[in-house]
This record gives C-alpha cells, sequence and structure tokens, in this order.
C-alpha cells in the first residue's frame, strides 16, 4: 500500500493548537508593550509641558514678559506659551517656549488643548481647578497607568 503526502488531522490540530497557546501569551504582551509606549509618551509630554511653564514663569520673573501687579507670572492660557512679546527686546522680537501644543497621548480623541487639565496657581494640588494661569496641567485621561496611579496624578 502506498502512503500519501501531506499532513494528518493529528498534526493538523497540535499545531493549530500550539499556534493557540503562543496567541494568547502573545496578545496581552503586546497590549502591555503599547501601553508602556504609551505612558513613556504621556511621561515626556508632560515633562515638555511643565518645563516650558517654568520657562514662562522664569522670563516673566526676569521682566521680559510683562505682567500686571498682583499677578503670578505663570501663562495666562496654554496658547501663551507658543509665544510671548519680549518686552526687553528693542525689536520686540516673540520669546517661544513650545513650537505647539502637544495632545495627551492617551486622549488622541480631543483636540490638544482640550485634552489636558489645568491647575491654576490658586488651587490645591488636591482639587486641582482652572483659573488666571496655567501653573499646572495634568491629564484628562481616565484610568490608572501600569503603576497603579491614576493618570490625572502624573
Amino acid at each position: 500500500m502506498r502512503r500519501t503526502s501531506g499532513f494528518t488531522i493529528i498534526e493538523l490540530l497540535v499545531t493549530v493548537a500550539m499556534v493557540s497557546v503562543l496567541a494568547t501569551v502573545a496578545i496581552p504582551t503586546a497590549e502591555l508593550l503599547v501601553q508602556k509606549s504609551r505612558e513613556r509618551e504621556l511621561r515626556e509630554t508632560l515633562r515638555t509641558l511643565r518645563a516650558a511653564i517654568d520657562d514662562y514663569k522664569q522670563a516673566s520673573d526676569s521682566g521680559h514678559i510683562a505682567r500686571s501687579v498682583g499677578e503670578s507670572g505663570y501663562p495666562p492660557t496654554l496658547e501663551d506659551l507658543l509665544g510671548a512679546r519680549d518686552v526687553k527686546d528693542p525689536k520686540g522680537g516673540m520669546i517661544r517656549f513650545l513650537r505647539r501644543i502637544p495632545r495627551d497621548p492617551l486622549r488622541p480623541d480631543l483636540p490638544p488643548l482640550r485634552s489636558w487639565g489645568l491647575r491654576s496657581y490658586a488651587s490645591s494640588q488636591q482639587n486641582p481647578q482652572p483659573g488666571k494661569d496655567v501653573f499646572d496641567i495634568y491629564s484628562l485621561a481616565p484610568g490608572k497607568g501600569i503603576n497603579g496611579q491614576p493618570y490625572r496624578e502624573w
């Protein structure tokens, strides 16, 4: 009797079972890698925005940006980080702190300016509220990070 070449049904079932086991391990790992990547991008974006806010405050304190008596020196809006007139420059040049307002990587559905929560200098850290200036920003993304801390508290 002549044996035909090819795979038996048992060999095919074993192969399908092995591929299924590999897929059940690979999919959660891939999802975790995507979440880690987004969280890394969020950390970098928060660092960039906070550095720009601090640079604006320093420029304001050193007299490069005009401010009224009683103002904190922090930018009134996030858009002010895109450029402010340098009052010490005789040519009236602009000081730019950011090229563009970055979007929260965890909220791609919102426009960049609406993707961030704003905390004014007058509000508390436990209950951040917007106000006359932008002292700090935070993510509006729901949920918690891999570290268990809510994104809002980063």
